[in-house]
């Protein structure tokens, strides 16, 4: 039979990675329910600093690529502008052709320097896929095709006060997982969305004995949007609308010298899809489930984002397995030289993509170059020895330099 569902299930690849990540013993099959999204790649850490702490990024310092943090922290950002471009093989113990490359950068706006324009633009690759049909008698390949997901965004970012502020985020998203079945005439359609980010930062610096710490707070509601369909709207996909809130606190060991410690805490607020094994033992059964399903295919996204506080069929104790914990540090010297390490917690029944990070930083005036390592908890876990690199560029450094060339 021809490979119809195909591109479906690579929408949906990453999905199913929480089970290969989790382990086939971890868990029973009855507890196991991941929330299922599409475009799921909108979720995936773009640069090497945040996934270096364990994904970790919701208050931690500005930087160039706080677009996919926080977007609001780039109104505190101490450039006039900066440049990020990352790099991520992924799945590189599985195949050798699947990447995600992402571009961010922002300007500051006035002479106030209390607001910010910022913009993204990434691009998933998963790589080439060969299909054939086995019905037709023919084994050998019958057409290649490259399907990829990108999106591109733009922010804007204000200080509302010295210590608050806030920022919004405008996104097209593209999944084009489209084909055309020459045996049956079947297709699969691109799918494309729109999304809103919303997100706010609070910074304060509170004295510890003698020294002046900063301590920083920030939430980020994304991807709150429409639905995506791959088959002509005969069925729709949530985006992976996400709650991250985080804390950050940073202080001073000596001179030139400095460690910081945050936490963030992420849940997806999207519906749980309802399952016939939840509805077997109730005197209603399939015909239950089979409406609750449809109220599941035909809610709105915005109704979603309130059902998915109350909706997982273990209750409330459920509810707390859904929440993603991250937390890591980042010891910098002065400001050039960097070291990370973090760990995410994703519960077994969610996911399980469970993994210790590490990663490194070195900075000159103008560039600064960024490399995360990720160790997996479970060995079976297609994520582990994931490699990021981020690459970016400082506008005050550069124009510096270019001023102290033209002397």
């Amino acid at each position: 039979m021809m490979l119809k569902r195909l591109l479906s299930t690579l929408a949906l690849s990453l999905a199913i990675l929480p089970m290969l990540a989790a382990g086939e013993n971890d868990i029973k099959d009855n507890d196991f329910n991941p929330v299922n999204t599409g475009v799921t790649t909108l979720s995936i850490t773009p640069d090497a600093r945040g996934s270096a702490m364990g994904n970790l990024g919701a208050a931690t310092d500005p930087d160039m690529n706080s677009q996919f943090w926080n977007p609001s922290k780039y109104a505190f950002a101490y450039s006039t502008g900066g440049l990020s471009i990352s790099y991520t093989p992924w799945l590189r113990k599985i195949v050798n052709d699947i990447f995600l490359a992402n571009l961010a950068g922002y300007w500051k706006l006035g002479s106030g320097d209390n607001q910010a324009l910022s913009a993204s633009f990434r691009y998933f690759s998963l790589g080439e896929v060969s299909m054939s049909n086995q019905d037709s008698g023919y084994d050998g390949v019958m057409q290649t095709i490259n399907p990829y997901e990108f999106a591109f965004d733009v922010g804007y970012s204000r200080k509302l006060s010295e210590k608050f502020s806030m920022g919004v985020v405008l996104r097209y998203i593209l999944s084009d997982l489209s084909y055309e079945d020459a045996y049956s005439g079947d297709t699969n359609t691109a799918a494309s969305a729109f999304g809103a980010d919303i997100s706010g930062y609070f910074v304060t610096y509170p004295m510890v004995g003698r020294n002046e710490c900063q301590w920083s707070w920030g939430f980020d509601i994304s991807n709150i949007g429409s639905k995506v369909s791959y088959d002509h709207g005969a069925t729709y996909a949530f985006l992976p609308t996400n709650l991250r809130l985080g804390t950050n606190f940073m202080f001073p060991l000596a001179d030139y010298h400095t460690l910081a410690f945050g936490l963030d805490l992420n849940k997806l607020l999207v519906p749980t899809k309802p399952r016939l094994k939840d509805f077997e033992s109730t005197p209603e059964g399939e015909a239950a489930y089979d409406e609750a399903l449809e109220k599941w295919e035909t809610m709105s996204p915005i109704s979603g984002i309130f059902k998915s506080f109350t909706d997982a069929p273990g209750g409330f104790a459920e509810e707390l397995k859904e929440i993603n914990v991250s937390f890591g540090g980042e010891y910098a010297y002065n400001q050039q030289f960097f070291v990370r390490a973090g760990y995410n917690y994703e519960n077994a029944s969610k996911g399980g993509r469970s993994y210790f990070a590490f990663g490194a930083g070195f900075s000159l005036n103008v560039v600064q170059l960024d490399a995360s390592y990720m160790l997996a908890t479970a060995q079976s876990s297609p994520l582990d020895q994931t490699l990021r690199f981020t690459l970016t560029f400082d506008m005050d450094g550069l124009r510096d330099l270019l001023g102290r060339r033209n002397r």
